[in-house]
């Protein structure tokens, strides 16, 4: 038990650090290199955070368990909109740049629908795969382009950002704080998992309750801190950033890096209505972000529609919950 208690106590630390240390690096990354912090939170942070989800997806693959390398991901997708940008927009209100609202978050949603038709044949198959992983790499590719365009915008040409072995080495320290930050939440979230999936077994909960909960929940940990410490810092570029960004490479990079190790079989019947609840999150960002902002009316609302997705889930897998459904 003390034992459980301590793993919790250390994934916390790792959360807490993490998420501090990931802020500043990425902040003060994206000011020395003239490019706007949403930018750093859409690639490097959210492929960072989305590590978790890909171990459990990969994983689970490798072990014949298709439909929990799927479902990690969905749900994961689920939790980074109605979980955590709805804790994040009740700590902070999310300012929310015109840019999203026309091109990121659009992108997000064909890349859910993308997703969604590959998996129509009843399975993910290896040319599928590299199609979303070359999706991704445009995705990465564009973002490279956009970053470039901002630098010579903001007049922070390559050859001015060579500039004093100081600041060479501010830029160093930043990125170390970065990958630190990231490497703190996954380990951090890590053990928080283990930790309480453990303790949750001593007090004879179901492992269906924990796999539905706990593990989903889990994988979601480091964006969920990340966004949560950008909130707090006011970096709420970063933390929409997050979301988004770790949604496209749950979807492109991590299934594609599955399918192509293992092709996914996909039972429809079982995905469908995840596949669907997940879309509709995407889709009703854009009405709720409207006025380029999502406040806590809004958040608190995506909250409560993830809080009673999760409920509906553990009854459709629990009979003696059945009632709730």
């Amino acid at each position: 038990m003390i034992e459980q208690a301590l793993l919790l106590i250390a994934g916390l630390a790792g959360l807490f650090y993490g998420g501090n240390w990931l802020v500043r690096g990425a902040s003060n990354l994206a000011l020395s290199f003239g490019v706007s912090v949403l930018i750093i939170a859409l690639t490097f942070v959210a492929i960072g955070t989305s590590m978790p989800e890909l171990l459990v997806s990969l994983q689970a693959a490798m072990a014949g368990k298709s439909d929990l390398a799927v479902g990690n991901v969905i749900g994961s997708n689920i939790a980074n909109i109605g979980l955590i940008l709805g804790a994040t927009g009740l700590i902070a209100p999310i300012s929310v740049k015109a840019i999203l609202l026309r091109r990121e978050i659009p992108i997000m949603i064909l890349v859910s629908v993308l997703a969604y038709l590959v998996t129509l044949d009843g399975r993910i198959s290896r040319l599928d795969g590299a199609i979303l992983l070359l999706s991704f790499a445009a995705f990465n590719l564009l973002f490279y382009w956009l970053a470039r365009r901002e630098a010579e915008t903001q007049e922070r040409l390559l050859s001015e950002l060579e500039d004093s072995p100081d600041e060479q080495l501010s830029r160093r320290r930043e990125l170390l704080f970065l990958f630190g930050g990231v490497v703190a939440l996954v380990l951090g979230s890590r053990l928080m998992v283990e930790g309480a999936v453990n303790l949750a077994r001593l007090f004879g909960i179901s492992e269906l309750v924990i796999a539905i909960t706990l593990v989903a929940f889990g994988t979601s940990l480091p964006e969920l801190a990340a966004s949560l410490s950008a909130a707090y810092h006011r970096e709420t570029d970063l933390a929409i950033g997050n979301v988004v960004g770790s949604n496209i490479a749950n979807l492109l990079l991590i299934l594609g890096v599955t399918a192509v190790v293992q092709p996914i079989a996909v039972d429809r019947g079982e995905v469908q209505f995840e596949f669907m609840v997940m879309i509709a999150f995407a889709v009703l960002l854009i009405p709720f972000m409207r006025h380029q902002r999502l406040g806590r009316r809004g958040a608190a609302l995506f909250l409560g529609a993830y809080i009673a997705f999760v409920i509906y889930s553990i009854a459709g897998g629990a009979p003696e919950l059945a009632w709730l459904r």
